[in-house]
């Protein structure tokens, strides 16, 4: 069925990205490409964009999940898609990037609280969600890695929001290595809140979420509004466009089609000198 704001029931979604409210105004937000570990294309950008700016105007929704099915939360980017984007002509991939950000933007920004449920691979894109999530729940199975300078395009998008969760210190070593991290390492640096068991993320969540539910709406979301304000996080609209311009820019450089083909082609890139002696 489909919902009618205000009702705070129904259901709605694109295919690739699926909403749900329950009579609580619990709504959850589900990436749905598990066939291809939920990894973001312009469908799932658009599933956000949609899911988002509709639970924002509808006031009986008080609290967001944010999930994934299949064995993944979400794989980063559809690699094979950012290639193919990146061939296009230069307003194209600006225009893409512009809805990247504003996806990311609009999760930051939303005035709900909102809490991620983490199970399986967290990569790239995904540790955006996480970082721009109020709550993060992992279960022990997670693993989470900033890919992006792997496959030669950057993360420059996220990297406010990772620097504000775990520290510009962390955000140089796994932004940089882009190396796989678990659950408990992304605990004790700040990404992830809360662990649980495999299979133990809506038990764990659901105090989280009762308890939210007893806070003041309105109050909530000034107190929200206020620490964003504080910390930086509320992007003016001249550093919003300098961090698309340079992500599509990087996009389209030599060097990013050559990764991006590396990865397609599963070889390492041209820019990899071997395993040391």
């Amino acid at each position: 069925m489909t919902s009618t704001p205000g009702t705070g029931t129904g259901t709605y979604g694109n295919g690739t990205v699926l909403c749900a409210v329950d009579r609580r105004g619990v709504a959850t937000v589900t990436l749905n490409r598990p066939e291809r570990n939920n990894a973001y294309n312009g469908d799932v950008i658009g599933g956000l964009l949609e899911a988002f700016g509709r639970l924002g105007g509808d006031a009986a929704v008080r609290v967001v999940l944010i999930r994934g099915n299949g064995k993944h939360f979400q794989a980063g980017a559809d690699l094979a898609w950012l290639k193919e984007i990146g061939k296009l002509s230069p307003a194209e991939n600006v225009a893409v990037s512009r809805r990247t950000a504003s996806a990311i933007r609009g999760l930051t920004e939303f005035a709900k609280p909102t809490v991620a449920l983490v199970h399986g691979g967290c990569f790239g894109g995904g540790t955006g969600i996480v970082a721009a999530a109020d709550v993060v729940v992992a279960s022990e199975d997670a693993i989470f890695a900033i890919t992006e300078a792997r496959w030669g395009v950057m993360a420059g998008i996220i990297v406010p929001h990772l620097n504000a969760a775990i520290g510009v210190r962390n955000v140089r070593r796994w932004a940089l290595t882009c190396e796989r991290f678990g659950a408990a390492e992304a605990k004790a640096m700040g990404l992830v809140h809360q662990t649980c068991p495999e299979g133990g993320l809506d038990a764990a969540a659901a105090p989280i979420v009762d308890a939210l539910l007893m806070s003041a709406p309105e109050a909530t979301a000034q107190t929200k509004r206020r620490a964003l304000i504080e910390a930086g996080l509320m992007t003016t609209d001249a550093a919003f466009e300098a961090l698309v311009a340079e992500h599509s820019a990087k996009r389209q450089t030599e060097e990013a089609f050559e990764g991006l083909a590396s990865f397609l082609e599963k070889r390492p890139p041209a820019w990899y000198p071997g395993p040391a002696e």
